[in-house]
């Protein structure tokens, strides 16, 4: 009889313990730029609900990517490993979903575990108790989902769609008697950049304010910032990237994405919509007929237009989801967590897109709201990483962390204790190469004193930047004598972390490192390498 209410108490501790770990929600964006956050100082960024969470949390100022290109930096989220370990190095790879993934230990730990949104790995969803993912990049508009059960096209605006599946799943779909791990992830702001119905004009009387290096040279860096293939005067299509009517006469309709497509996706009240936002501003462009530095000024207007108009998408809905943790409770046991794959250029560099070990790319928002745990509007500056993800949330769902692992739990910082042996140099390696968007691959150290180190392997080309007197990154010292110290320690702090990181082979080609698809990932959902587009 002893031994029975023994195991009856045990039974209930465990319950209780188990009542007591706190639910998950993990908001991660594609492309989300830290200054398009007003929390960050993104002065034109209408973005009050992640404002909000801010205040309620904690703000990182220097989380760092490891690889700052969509299907790599989700891959090393979900492992806590860099991109040669985890076998998925650029978006031509196909993720082992066989693999050691943080859904898989919360879920074997009694954790309820979902992902809603954009997935990119190409393999389909494993560790999951409910998925539902659009088919490589998704589509803004109408957007097709692909299940467990098969594919599934739902009428909508995207932002708006994964959040009323997410919400629809937290409702009626979840057991309530299990903490959850919900991954609300966004295809938005990812290009090309096309507002929501409720988003259209919400930018039409603004003037978005140049960045300094809108119309940088490049004479201060090695030769791959000047061959990339990613700039807003050279590379953004006018068609395609910013929605202006294709007419005859304009050429060819640009590949990317093809305008048609997507365009013929939407109903007739949404295209309806759409013209009346875009076909006056393509009337005065026309008239205009701008040329040179003009056309780059004209065209940056508009894709900040779009892209921020997008962006207050994600975040409108990012507010309803808030408000229904608020509305049932939820809010109190439940851990928010909002970050984005990486960051991107608001035409930093003349440039759009990401790729880069320089600090717009390299940098990717943070903000964790943890009530009981967190002081409310707390900022942390030391250098945290997308590496270190997967160990916060299961050191937060008294989960052990796996010792292959390779980042390091948050939860004593979020706790604003003081860690002494935190990392003080972070390490960097991008891989994709030549296409899109010709972006040499390179590694290095980013310091906590503010020196980076970049190698270019294929042309052996180095840069080092002191971003203490450069914050811009516009002119390499590499060469410079009154640098060899910091140089050196920089070198041997690179070689440091790639012996850590177990990156001792760095300029291998991405073939030696990506894992080939055998039969992992072939379930009914079979098809999330389906619809690629270019990044």
């Amino acid at each position: 009889m002893k031994s029975f209410a023994l195991v009856v108490l045990l039974m209930t501790c465990q319950l209780a313990a188990a009542a007591q770990r706190p639910n998950i929600l993990f908001i991660f964006s594609d492309d989300h730029a830290m200054n398009a956050i007003g929390a960050y100082g993104g002065k034109a960024a209408k973005t009050p609900h992640l404002d909000r969470l801010a205040r309620e949390g904690m703000l990182f100022r220097h989380c760092l990517v490891t690889n700052s290109i969509c299907g790599p930096s989700r891959a090393t989220v979900l492992t806590g490993k860099y991109n040669h370990l985890n076998g998925f190095p650029d978006n031509s790879s196909f993720f082992d979903n066989t693999q050691q993934t943080y859904p898989k230990l919360l879920q074997k730990a009694g954790y309820q575990t979902c992902v809603i949104g954009k997935w990119h790995l190409e393999s389909d969803p494993t560790g999951f108790d409910h998925w539902m993912v659009v088919p490589g990049q998704g589509q803004y508009y109408n957007p097709d989902f692909l299940t467990a059960q098969g594919k599934e096209h739902i009428e909508g605006y995207i932002s708006d769609v994964i959040t009323d599946e997410s919400l629809k799943w937290l409702k009626t779909t979840r057991d309530p008697s299990k903490p959850f791990m919900l991954c609300y992830w966004h295809k938005a702001p990812h290009r090309e950049w096309s507002p929501g119905p409720h988003e259209l004009g919400l930018y039409d009387r603004e003037t978005i304010p140049e960045p300094s290096t809108l119309f940088d040279d490049y004479s201060g860096r090695a030769s791959p910032a000047r061959e990339q293939q990613m700039s807003i005067d050279k590379d953004m299509t006018i068609n395609s990237d910013l929605k202006m009517p294709w007419l005859e006469g304009d050429g060819d309709e640009p590949k990317f994405g093809g305008r048609k497509a997507w365009y013929n996706r939407m109903t007739d009240s949404q295209r309806a919509l759409w013209d009346a936002h875009y076909n006056p501003i393509a009337e005065a462009f026309r008239k205009a007929k701008p040329q040179g530095k003009e056309l780059v000024r004209w065209k940056y207007q508009q894709y900040m237009k779009d892209y921020l108009s997008t962006v207050a998408g994600v975040d409108r809905n990012i507010g309803r989801v808030l408000d229904y943790l608020k509305e049932t409770g939820l809010d109190k046991n439940t851990i928010v967590v909002y970050s984005a794959d990486q960051g991107f250029y608001l035409g930093e560099h003349g440039w759009f897109d990401k790729r880069w070990m320089y600090e717009e790319s390299l940098h990717t928002p943070l903000i964790v709201r943890w009530p009981g745990v967190v002081k409310p509007g707390t900022e942390n500056k030391n250098l945290v990483s997308t590496l270190d993800f997967a160990e916060t949330f299961l050191e937060a769902a008294g989960v052990e962390q796996p010792k292959d692992m390779q980042g390091r739990s948050l939860v004593q910082l979020l706790k604003g204790e003081p860690v002494s042996d935190w990392r003080t140099a972070h390490y960097y390696h991008y891989y994709e190469y030549p296409q899109p968007h010709h972006v040499a691959p390179h590694f290095g150290v980013r310091t906590e004193t503010g020196y980076k180190l970049i190698h270019y392997y294929q042309s052996n080309e180095w840069e080092l930047f002191d971003l203490n007197k450069d914050p811009s990154e516009l002119k390499s010292v590499d060469s410079d004598a009154d640098y060899g110290t910091i140089r050196e320690s920089l070198m041997s702090q690179m070689k440091e972390l790639q012996v850590q990181y177990q990156d001792t082979d760095p300029t291998a080609p991405p073939s030696k490192v990506r894992k080939i698809p055998g039969k992992q990932g072939k379930g009914k959902g079979k098809g999330a390498a389906q619809g690629r587009l270019p990044e």
